[in-house]
């Protein structure tokens, strides 16, 4: 049993989804936990408030409140690939994330993730992961080091302060939409969450996504590109790669989610985050990292 160090937290609703008690809710929110393991954790003193009082089965809903609790699984899949520290300072941390590496806990996994192998590593237990990738997705990570300058950080990627610079191979799935070398594109539109609740889709509206793509090199039915992405929405490469019409190689969820199975680590999603470039909001320096490692069409 892998049980987290941490506490994980959520909020609750400012409206009431038509429940009695924060047992009712969270039976509600994860439906894959049963109710069984939810009493049973509380039981055990692994839900409670803000300030530290337990959650009981019968404590009452509140709006707004925060509830923490330890996520735990009883068989974790171990990651066969290492992370690497590319820099550290008293103010930041910058990682290299492997290909199937969580950022941090979730699903089947809670000491495998990147945040908690970093802060193992380090003795940090205060290291923070400013923004995510996803799981299959190699590259970059930026992490506050300390509580105390973190909003700073945070407020970076709010504001879209942070330019990310990616590399993903497609596939040329249709002979007749073939990049040019150096062709560029500006994808906005609007995504909005699918079903699964996992899958992203474009939808009418608004738009509240927006990528910049460029073609690098095109080899027999594949295409290396440089991705830009202004905004941050979950999957937005991804996707704008796909409304283009070349879907990224090796992708399990785009355009179709394929059947759930054990990951194939000679098939990883060819994306990766190969750079981070900002003005540090303490220092206020010109920060620049690369990942020292490219995507290949060989």
């Amino acid at each position: 049993m892998a049980i987290a160090l941490t506490p994980s937290k959520l909020s609750l609703p400012q409206h009431n989804p038509g429940v009695t008690s924060v047992l009712d809710f969270l039976i509600l929110k994860f439906p894959a936990i049963s109710p069984e393991v939810w009493q049973q954790r509380m039981a055990e003193g692994k839900v409670h408030w803000h300030d530290g009082s337990l959650i009981t089965p019968h404590t009452p809903f509140a709006a707004q409140q925060r509830v923490y609790y330890y996520r735990e699984v009883s068989s974790e899949p171990v990651i066969p690939f290492a992370e690497q520290i590319i820099f550290q300072d008293e103010l930041i941390l910058v990682a290299y994330k492997p290909h199937f590496l969580p950022v941090t806990p979730g699903g089947n996994y809670v000491d495998e993730c990147l945040q908690n192998r970093l802060r193992n590593k380090t003795g940090n237990q205060q290291l923070q992961a400013m923004h995510r990738l996803d799981k299959g997705t190699a590259g970059l990570v930026l992490f506050s080091v300390s509580a105390d300058t973190r909003p700073h950080y945070h407020k970076l990627f709010e504001t879209h302060q942070v330019n990310k610079t990616y590399q993903a191979i497609a596939q040329m799935t249709n002979k007749n939409n073939v990049p040019g070398v150096n062709q560029r594109w500006e994808v906005k539109n609007r995504m909005e969450k699918s079903q699964p609740r996992f899958l992203m889709e474009i939808v009418e509206g608004l738009a509240n996504s927006h990528s910049l793509i460029r073609c690098l090199q095109v080899s027999g039915d594949k295409a290396l590109f440089e991705l830009n992405p202004v905004t941050g929405k979950t999957h937005q490469l991804r996707l704008h790669m796909q409304s283009l019409g070349w879907p990224l190689l090796h992708d399990n969820y785009y355009p179709q989610l394929q059947v759930s199975q054990p990951d194939d680590y000679c098939k990883p999603l060819q994306l990766l985050a190969q750079q981070l470039e900002f003005i540090d909001p303490i220092s206020q320096e010109l920060r620049c990292f690369n990942s020292g490692s490219e995507l290949s069409l060989d």
